[in-house]
């Protein structure tokens, strides 16, 4: 029996039954059939369509407008907010949000020729994400820590940006988006350890509940050598210029 994968579910003519069908709906639904997870910060690109992420920003533009109605402004006649639901859309979908719906940055990756094994620490990286909690911006800087061996593969420093981004461009939750970080590294590059460490402040308080504008969170993860060497993992922690 032939088991379809994304690819194809993906490619197919939509059937006449899909006409009307809102672009989001199809989405999900193919999101289901692959038994897929599509929670707020799981990558759902590999399910898009060609063109049917502007369909997706037309359609997230048009609820949009609908939550302004409800929240009575008068987008009709206040030239501030005349253009606002789609500004909101495209902001979500191809801004704050672009790392749900978009597949990974290209990543090159090359053998450790030198057999490097000294640690190597890159950051800090500013990272932008919001939370899922209340779509409240999440923004500080992230540290990462790595031990490589001779079966390492080497990716350029501006590619843990990238992947840091990616990983970030979705609403998160700053402890599960630094395991994400982890993984992602760890499987790009298999070293013999990698430590993540993000610093960030939280909008969600800062702006709304508590209003504290001088609490942050830190948190990190670490993998191999890492995590069984306490001298590494002091040396580590001790190289990290963190603001106070």
């Amino acid at each position: 029996m032939l088991t379809k994968t994304a690819s194809d579910m993906t490619s197919a003519a939509p059937p006449d039954d899909d006409i009307g069908v809102p672009v989001s709906v199809k989405i999900r639904e193919r999101v289901k059939a692959a038994r897929q997870r599509f929670h707020s910060n799981d990558n759902i690109a590999e399910f898009i369509q060609p063109g049917e992420l502007e369909q997706l920003l037309d359609e997230v533009a048009d609820k949009m407008q609908g939550v302004l109605d409800a929240m009575v402004i008068d987008t009709e006649n206040d030239h501030n907010t005349g253009d606002t639901a789609r500004r909101v859309a495209k902001m979500y979908i191809k801004e704050v949000f672009n790392g749900r719906y978009v597949k990974g940055p290209s990543i090159t990756e090359f053998p450790n020729a030198e057999h490097l094994n000294e640690l190597m620490i890159v950051g800090p990286i500013t990272v932008r994400s919001a939370c899922s909690h209340h779509f409240c911006p999440v923004i500080g800087k992230l540290w990462i820590g790595v031990m490589p061996n001779e079966h390492t593969n080497v990716i350029g420093l501006s590619k843990y940006a990238r992947l840091a981004e990616w990983i970030m461009g979705r609403p998160q939750i700053q402890e599960e988006a630094v395991v994400q970080l982890a993984d992602l590294i760890q499987e790009k590059t298999q070293p013999d350890g990698l430590a993540v460490v993000m610093e960030a402040s939280h909008y969600c308080m800062a702006w709304r509940g508590v209003k504290d504008m001088n609490s942050k969170m830190i948190n990190s993860v670490m993998r191999g050598v890492f995590l069984k060497d306490p001298n590494l993992r002091r040396e580590f922690l001790s190289l990290i210029p963190r603001q106070s």
